[in-house]
């Protein structure tokens, strides 16, 4: 039930499925067709023709970026991936306190203290051009956080950034201290466009709420961090993961999935909410991991076939098919990075829609403030006196 205190309560789905709150320009996912893009592009088409600072460009700019272009924002925004000296101070703590929770749980602390180290004002009271500079400066240093934070938790020094890699080459380069491989680097940074944006799902809509408050950005950012680690969000990559493990080996699959979808269970890396078709994410994501081959690659695309098969037969009209956590797990394990950085590294990609959506946000101040339907004890009842 949707109700603004004025007019009459409006019926509305459980979760907001399908309903329209705002009127967006920053990109759409069509679940029928099986399509999703950035402003007016083929999501997928950018994640295999251009770079992730083409993408970041284009979220916040409205525009893909001419050479020029490209190579200032390039340098702009690598500049900024260096921490101030209070905040790095304050990560070995940090990451003392997260040991047990990861990288991600210990980013709402440390991007919480950068917002407040760097004294960013609420939106509310900033012009555009300030809203945007907060919003690339949080963006560019996320992937230095979560890095850090990962290393401190091994018992590892941070590697500090370099200015001279790309985003993806450069996050990389902070989690193993190594220069990546090519291929590697590639493959992350065709992940993290692919990951960039993707409707109002739950973490972009909390950004959005919060920003609809006038809050500072980094406060709509950490909110959204908040979201993303769920389970049913963006916590699924390394669960996907998991599920392969748990079955083990291909005469396992059959059996191993029988049960589980018999007894109601939930196949971790399968289903969306919105694709009634495959995640064009996760053929992308298939592509990139059979380009890399190997007996992991061989044994998930043929997990996919037969839950596929399976679920045809024994739930049969259902469409349900891989999401991009399922693929995405696969790249991950596939170019060495640690089952606890697979969320975090959702979040370095993430970071830059949900900021993108923070600023679009930021241009209209109406609060976001929906209703509830009461379903308590009838009201008002004699307030009982102390005994």
């Amino acid at each position: 039930m949707q109700s603004t205190g004025i007019t009459a309560p409006v019926e509305v789905p459980r979760g907001l499925a399908g309903v329209v709150v705002t009127d967006t320009a920053l990109g759409d996912v069509r679940g029928r067709e099986g399509f999703y893009h950035y402003r007016q592009y083929s999501a997928v088409e950018l994640a295999e023709i251009r770079g992730f600072e083409d993408v970041w460009h284009l979220m916040f700019y409205g525009e893909l970026p001419d050479a020029a272009q490209r190579a200032a924002f390039v340098g702009h925004t690598a500049s900024l991936r260096h921490l101030p000296d209070d905040v790095r101070a304050a990560l070995p703590a940090i990451a003392r306190s997260c040991v047990l929770s990861g990288p991600l749980a210990g980013l709402r602390t440390a991007l919480s203290l950068l917002g407040a180290s760097a004294g960013l004002r609420p939106v509310y009271d900033l012009d555009t051009d300030r809203r945007r500079a907060d919003a690339l400066a949080a963006c560019a240093a996320v992937p230095t956080l979560l890095t850090a934070l990962y290393r401190l938790g091994q018992g590892l020094e941070p590697v500090e950034p370099r200015d001279d890699l790309p985003y993806a080459a450069n996050y990389l380069y902070m989690m193993t201290g190594s220069e990546p491989e090519p291929t590697r680097a590639r493959a992350i940074e065709q992940y993290l466009v692919s990951t960039v944006d993707h409707g109002f799902n739950a973490s972009t809509f909390t950004a959005r709420v919060i920003t609809s408050t006038g809050a500072d950005v980094a406060a709509c950012l950490v909110g959204a961090i908040g979201a993303l680690s769920g389970p049913l969000h963006g916590g699924a990559p390394s669960r996907a993961l998991d599920t392969l493990d748990a079955i083990g080996t291909p005469e396992r699959i059959d059996p191993w999935i029988r049960e589980r979808v018999l007894a109601g269970d939930r196949i971790m890396g399968f289903g969306h909410p919105v694709y009634r078709t495959e995640d064009p994410r996760s053929r992308m994501l298939r592509g990139i991991a059979e380009s890399f081959g190997g007996s992991l690659v061989e044994f998930a695309v043929e997990v996919e076939r037969r839950v596929e098969a399976i679920l045809a037969e024994l739930k049969p009209g259902r469409e349900l098919h891989t999401n991009v956590e399922f693929y995405a797990g696969v790249v991950m394990e596939l170019c060495g990075l640690p089952r606890e950085m697979f969320t975090p590294t959702f979040c370095a990609a993430r970071v830059v829609g949900w900021s993108a959506n923070v600023l679009e946000q930021a241009a209209d101040s109406k609060i976001i403030r929906p209703a509830a339907r009461y379903v308590g004890p009838p009201p008002p009842q004699p307030v009982p006196t102390a005994s």
